[in-house]
């Protein structure tokens, strides 16, 4: 798993063995059960909640691997029902308009190229190589999730905005930064947070009143890919998908958009 997943696995487990108080060997499920009440009152989505038990069940399922328990109080504990989550997008001309919020040769503009030209993660973006960025070729080799490779085409405008922003590259602050793509001012790499921050502020200013995040780049690059026609396995492997169902997603978010279109222009609405 990505460290961010396993940062976040532990902080469940000791969050959750510092509510409790006592020796872990003694949970009950009515006490997990107990605690997922309590989260719930303070706010968390159903998503949340199912991410906190399945961290739950994990550790106690080692505990009982290991002989500390016999039975995994989490076995009796019903995961929350989710709902088909359909991730927001961008229409075509929302994300031109945040691309063109930046003008040409700047890190910002480059960034956002490669985040919708490319459907990268932004931890991919962030620890994305210039030794792995082929501008001639059209293509660069990312370092997804459980440190896979992939190659993903490199779009025109993409390619552009990376070398149009290269001769204004920062020095790197240290030899270890030589190969960091994106920098900051002081010539260190960008951490996510500041990638984050970053698009936000992008989309305010080309007057774009959604909540988005580096990710919504992400599904709308697969969201209009798979409207222009793409395949969906072709839309996998870009994605770095470790299954298709995941990707079809996507396709149910083409689907509302034209149930909703016929909906609008409907002679009986």
């Amino acid at each position: 798993m990505s460290p961010n997943t396993v940062a976040s696995y532990c902080h469940d487990v000791e969050e959750f063995l510092e509510y409790f108080g006592g020796n872990p060997r003694n949970v009950k499920a009515a006490d997990i059960t107990a605690y997922l009440g309590r989260k719930t009152d303070q706010g968390i989505s159903k998503r949340s909640s199912a991410r906190l038990l399945s961290s739950l069940r994990s550790f106690f399922s080692w505990c009982v691997e290991e002989g500390e328990m016999k039975v995994n109080p989490c076995d009796r504990v019903e995961s929350p029902k989710l709902g088909k989550y359909l991730p927001a997008v961008l229409s075509v001309d929302e994300v031109t308009a945040i691309l063109e919020s930046l003008p040409l040769g700047t890190r910002d503009r480059a960034i956002l190229e490669v985040l919708y030209g490319c459907g990268l993660r932004v931890s991919e973006v962030a620890s994305l190589k210039m030794s792995r960025v082929y501008l001639d070729d059209g293509f660069v080799n990312v370092i997804g999730k459980g440190n896979k490779q992939r190659l993903v085409p490199l779009g025109e405008m993409a390619a552009d905005a990376i070398k149009a922003y290269i001769p204004a590259r920062p020095v790197p602050a240290a030899p270890a930064y030589d190969d960091y793509l994106f920098l900051n001012k002081f010539g260190k790499p960008l951490s996510r947070v500041s990638i984050f921050n970053m698009v936000k502020t992008q989309a305010m200013a080309a007057g774009v009143n959604k909540e988005i995040s580096p990710h919504t780049f992400r599904h709308s690059f697969a969201t209009h890919l798979i409207e222009n026609g793409a395949d969906l396995r072709i839309v996998q492997e870009m994605l770095g998908h470790e299954s298709i169902l995941t990707t079809e997603i996507y396709t149910h978010i083409d689907s509302s958009t034209w149930h909703r279109s016929i909906l609008e222009h409907h002679p009986r609405r």
